[in-house]
């Protein structure tokens, strides 16, 4: 089914906001602290949204200047985001855990005009000037700006990716970006004018700004935003308590609050995990726990969500879900040849995709890369089933091969998740002689080494099974509970190099 073509004259911020004239009054933001939540109308977002752009209409930038954020889970940031992109400027948000260092590099290639920030949040070594957050906020009751429109397929936003698994690249996305997530409004969240969406992620991360945030507002819906520090065992009793309909946020979230005892949750109809591969277990278990359902989804920075399950068409057990109504994919080989069904091969997604980016900043050659014919390639290896679902494989870049065996750690890492004792793992590979390389797993819980191996002996090939076990008191995990591979590799090999 093709999905109907962005409409043109367009802005983002003004098509997110655009059903607050009519709805005034609803609450649109809530943000949940212990002892008191801060509730933002739909009337009051959108006139600090355009309030703000007035402001920095008023400091003199030049249409199209880059606006670095540096902010916190407050409201500070949506309204920034937004007012930036309203006024014609190019917001570029990054995580507020980023070191001096790390910012510094981020800032030096995108050159930004002005900087916003949070106190206590590491700044960039630049020329550009720093707006605190609370002058920026004191923007937000001056005079409304005129939403600056235009063609849909100028640039919008710039957001980096993760870097988890290396150097992080800077994402140009078109202000038509945000006109594509409503082949998932449906294809995978399921959202409605009634919801109240509980996201537990960081509003920087993508999943968090777009999930939790704008298509709340798209739909008319309520975005509902922990409190900065809030612990995730905590969150289902935040859950219960503001009546959230939909939860979203990493599989480990939904981990962690499975470690805690849930309230019973009477509001939810499900909830939405993406980031990183759910594990059939997790996902069951939480249908066991709550009654409802955990719907996946397969994306990433460059193009958000294309692949998942969602309420009206769940995912068969062990897929991700389905290609949305609207996206045209195919399973390529490394020719970049569609494959039949069946065969395992890289997913991509069509090039006139309305939600992929411009390209990467400053990385024409990794732009290019990214492309075969009329293909963007994402790296994700996956495989469909019968039923015409998808199957992650893993990151081609995370295919580990000891031995000279090519294996997927996310198919090691699902098998093991069915041992007795074992609450978490994950697996790389680590060098135990100068070329030799064997597969290593970190588990947390309390299943000793010998029934490990005996479980890995039984539901995987020999190759295929690890050879050295380190129990961790956590997984190296990003702020969202997003696993850090370089991070799990690096702890391993550290480990075995002490016990050498």
């Amino acid at each position: 089914m093709e999905f109907q073509s962005c409409p043109a004259p367009f802005n983002l911020a003004a098509h997110a906001l655009h059903h607050a004239s009519d709805l005034g009054d609803k609450s649109a933001l809530e943000i949940m602290h212990a002892d008191r939540t801060e509730v933002w109308s739909y009337a009051q977002i959108e006139a600090a949204v355009r309030g703000i752009g007035t402001g920095l209409l008023g400091l003199g930038l030049a249409p199209g200047s880059r606006v670095l954020l540096r902010l916190g889970n407050s409201a500070a940031f949506p309204l920034a985001y937004l007012g930036a992109i309203a006024a014609g400027f190019v917001p570029v948000p990054t995580a507020a855990a980023l070191t001096e260092a790390e910012i510094t590099r981020m800032a030096a290639l995108v050159a930004p005009a002005l900087v916003v920030a949070d106190a206590g949040i590491a700044l960039p070594d630049c020329v550009a000037p720093v707006l605190p957050a609370a002058d920026l906020m004191a923007m937000q009751h001056l005079a409304p700006c005129a939403y600056e429109m235009g063609d849909p397929d100028r640039l919008a936003y710039i957001v980096f990716t993760s870097g988890t698994s290396g150097r992080a690249l800077a994402v140009q996305h078109a202000q038509r970006a945000l006109w594509a997530r409503g082949m998932m409004h449906q294809g995978w969240e399921g959202l409605g004018p009634t919801d109240r969406l509980l996201h537990a992620g960081a509003m920087n991360w993508t999943f968090t700004l777009g999930s939790g945030l704008l298509d709340p507002w798209v739909n008319g819906a309520t975005a509902l935003v922990p409190a900065p520090g809030t612990a995730a065992g905590d969150l289902g009793a935040l859950a219960a308590r503001h009546g959230a309909t939909i939860l979203a946020g990493a599989p480990g979230i939904f981990r962690q609050m499975l470690k805690s005892i849930l309230p019973p949750l009477p509001a939810l109809r499900h909830g939405l995990a993406a980031g990183e591969a759910l594990a059939p277990a997790l996902r069951r278990q939480w249908q066991d726990v709550t009654g409802t359902d955990l719907h996946e989804a397969l994306g990433m920075t460059e193009c958000s969500t294309f692949i998942s399950g969602s309420p009206k068409r769940p995912a068969p057990e062990g897929a991700s879900g389905f290609a949305q109504t609207g996206r045209q994919i195919a399973v390529l080989d490394a020719n970049g040849a569609p494959l039949p069904q069946g065969q395992p091969g890289v997913l991509a997604v069509h090039r006139s995709d309305p939600g992929l980016m411009l390209g990467y900043l400053g990385a024409e050659t990794e732009t290019a890369s990214r492309f075969q014919g009329d293909w963007f390639v994402t790296g994700d290896l996956v495989e469909e089933t019968p039923e015409g679902a998808l199957r992650h494989l893993g990151r081609a870049d995370d295919i580990l091969n000891p031995g000279g065996f090519r294996v997927a750690p996310q198919e090691v890492e699902a098998a093991m998740a069915t041992c007795p004792g074992l609450t978490d793992c994950a697996v790389t590979e680590v060098e135990v002689a100068t070329g030799t390389r064997i597969l290593a797993c970190a588990y947390l819980g309390t299943a000793e080494e010998p029934a490990l191996a005996a479980h890995a002996n039984t539901h995987l090939a020999r190759y295929k099974q690890p050879r050295l076990w380190v129990r961790l008191d956590h997984l190296p995990r990003n702020a969202n509970l997003k696993l850090n591979r370089r991070a799990l590799r690096a702890a391993l090999q550290d480990a075995h190099d002490d016990q050498a």
